[in-house]
């Protein structure tokens, strides 16, 4: 069953996965945004599949925002692909989103979550995001994007 949070003004924020407008992700994601600029549609849709996403709707049912935690639903969570579409920029919309993932009752208890942002820091901030304290080396492995 889907879970969902009333906010203010008639907004919800919903995990209902038939209710996203993959269309609206996919097009933010992939031309609005600076990390995810040219994903592909196909791309988009296992993201969603295999991860917990939560949709943040108008009160007229539209898609607004979008976020999704990259999880084990135990232990570790990735914040990802985070967005409010420009016109409901300002109203508390997003830090709402971001607040009903950390509560969501299947992540609620996961004491470790991440992020990675070239211009939020400020936003996440809020929620108790700090740069990494321990002196520790981040590693990352790309495929080559060539094969």
């Amino acid at each position: 069953m889907a879970w969902h949070i009333d906010l203010p003004g008639g907004f919800v924020v919903s995990d209902d996965v038939g209710r996203l407008d993959l269309d609206r992700v996919h097009r933010y994601l992939a031309e609005q945004s600076y990390w995810a600029g040219g994903r592909e549609r196909a791309t988009v849709e296992r993201t969603v599949a295999n991860s917990l996403c939560l949709g943040l709707y108008a009160p007229d049912g539209t898609q607004m925002g979008f976020a999704r935690a990259i999880t084990d639903r135990a232990v570790y969570a990735h914040l990802a692909d985070v967005f409010v579409g420009a016109d409901y920029r300002g109203r508390g919309l997003g830090q709402a989103m971001v607040a009903a993932l950390f509560d969501h009752p299947e992540l609620r208890t996961v004491p470790c979550w991440t992020l990675s942002t070239r211009d939020a820091q400020g936003f996440y901030a809020r929620f108790g995001f700090a740069a990494h304290p321990e002196p520790q080396t981040e590693m990352v492995w790309r495929r080559n994007r060539s094969d």
